[in-house]
């Protein structure tokens, strides 16, 4: 099988693996030459900075001797995999990225001979990039479960983000997904080494100059959990590794593993975990302020920013002219750049109505019930119906 060949069968699974890319943008398919039959899956990126790239996301080997309940690539199960060396898919990278149809890579892999043995070829494969071939572009690299510190912290000398997929939110939530993996051990104590790695040792030692940003992933509804569960995991991340994001990727069955006939997760459900772990680790939310249903879910009928307001702001709207950042920030309609915006216009006078807010483009119908201007609410147009 030619390297293109082997490049699209590793790649073409890849949007279970949420990464850089945002959640609304798809997964397009780019042809290495016009003649090419086969495609290499490139996904539209946005990185922490804001740049934007061609992200090539894909495996090393889609052999795999772990057999999670949910995976594609799970032990076992009858499909085609392929294989790169380090130095053969280094060299076809490069090819791709001389060629402007990937500027940045996203590696991870299955697991073929233990965990230790798949991350010494993971680094491989980026020590080739950086130190043989001179890439100096983007690289997220993949730690596998079992990985070692030694090598946890290679990995950061050579990537701008790493990453390790927690998959659920406990012990025992990951023993209806994974039952061969050891949550504590393989998946959070990693998590553990990177930030050890990054308050003990000096940042230049990292790539760049900076040590990489640490980003996790779940499935969401695969192994029945809750939302609480999720979001209790997720802010504890937050404060103690100081994770960059939380992925959340909805149970969609298989065919051919043992979830082939469970249901698939609404996106929805998804989309609210998302909202709610911003709140967490950028708007000063906590838990409790979460609108959690009985059973721990966020409804799925409002995002969990309104459905809060809705219940502590409606009889007590803020007023915007006098109130802190922290109490602007639960304001729905008002992100984090809307709330320095405010703030630089209160340094040269009041804010006399929304309109002002509507032309730099906030959401004022949104807005308008939970706030006072000099003491009076806005006009607004009340629902026919509760």
């Amino acid at each position: 099988m030619d390297s293109i060949n082997r490049l699209h069968l590793l790649s073409e699974q890849m949007e279970l693996e949420p990464a850089e890319e945002r959640r609304e943008n798809l997964a397009r398919p780019v042809c290495f030459t016009p003649k090419q039959r086969e495609a290499v899956f490139v996904h539209p990126a946005q990185l922490p900075n804001g740049q934007s790239i061609k992200l090539l996301k894909t495996l090393l080997t889609s052999a795999c001797e772990r057999d999670c309940y949910y995976c594609p690539f799970r032990a076992g199960r009858d499909f085609r995999r392929a294989t790169f060396k380090p130095e053969e898919f280094a060299n076809v990278f490069i090819e791709l990225n001389r060629k402007g149809i990937a500027e940045g890579t996203f590696l991870s892999s299955g697991i073929a001979g233990g965990g230790i043995r798949t991350q010494d070829q993971l680094l491989d494969t980026a020590d080739i990039l950086r130190n043989k071939l001179g890439f100096r572009g983007y690289i997220h690299l993949k730690i596998m479960p079992g990985a070692e510190k030694a090598q946890v912290e290679r990995s950061m000398q050579l990537a701008d983000r790493v990453s390790i997929n927690l998959e659920a939110p406990n012990t025992n939530r990951l023993a209806k997904l994974a039952p061969h993996k050891q949550f504590l051990d393989e998946l959070l104590q990693p998590l553990r080494w990177l930030e050890e790695i990054r308050k003990k040792q000096p940042a230049y030692k990292g790539w760049n100059g900076r040590w990489p940003s640490t980003t996790t992933q779940f499935v969401v509804g695969g192994a029945d959990e809750s939302d609480l569960e999720l979001l209790t995991t997720t802010a504890w991340l937050n404060k103690n590794v100081r994770l960059k994001r939380a992925y959340f990727s909805a149970f969609n069955p298989i065919a051919d593993t043992p979830f082939e006939n469970k249901t698939a997760t609404d996106p929805l459900r998804e989309h609210r975990l998302y909202q709610a772990s911003f709140l967490l680790r950028d708007y000063g939310f906590d838990l409790e302020d979460m609108p959690f249903t009985d059973h721990g879910f966020l409804p799925l009928q409002s995002d969990p920013k309104l459905a809060w307001a809705q219940l502590n702001l409606a009889e007590h709207p803020v007023e915007i002219n006098r109130a802190e950042k922290r109490e602007l920030l639960r304001i729905p309609g008002i992100g984090l750049n809307g709330v320095e915006i405010i703030l630089r216009l209160r340094q040269t006078g009041k804010i006399h109505d929304l309109s002002s807010l509507g032309r730099i483009g906030m959401n004022t119908k949104r807005i308008a019930p939970f706030v006072l201007l000099d003491g009076k609410q806005m006009a607004r147009q009340l629902p026919l119906f509760p």
